[in-house]
């Protein structure tokens, strides 16, 4: 079994920062790509930002020069560093992952998802 838990969401004021974590824990052989969504009060839950397992990263417009995704592939760990939060970043932060767990097989798995707030 693989579990993946978010944190390090919270209450911001409009241009402040946040480093989000998604740490993956269990059977897990390996990790590919690792991807942050959002989901706005009333919205559908929209992609934010992809890291694949050689280090490759992509955002979403909206997010480009504000957002950092990394990972620490000994921590079995993905970061999502935001600065310059703006209100409408407001949302249910969610990682998921794709996983191969220690039988070889791959699925893919979503955190519980943590809360960020933006105060304007």
């Amino acid at each position: 079994q693989v579990q993946l838990v978010e944190s390090g969401g919270g209450l911001v004021q409009a241009g402040g920062s946040l480093r989000l974590s998604c740490a993956a824990s269990g059977s897990i052989f390996s990790i590919n790509d690792v991807q942050w969504h959002r989901q706005a009060p009333g919205k559908q839950r929209d992609w934010v930002s992809t890291i694949t397992s050689g280090g490759s990263t992509n955002y979403v417009d909206s997010v480009k020069g504000r957002f950092t995704i990394s990972r620490d592939n000994a921590k079995n760990t993905v970061y999502l560093q935001m600065n310059s939060l703006k209100p409408e970043d407001t949302a249910v932060y969610y990682c998921n992952a794709r996983v191969v767990n220690t039988a070889r097989s791959q699925s893919i798995y979503w955190g519980q998802g943590t809360q960020v707030t933006v105060s304007s």
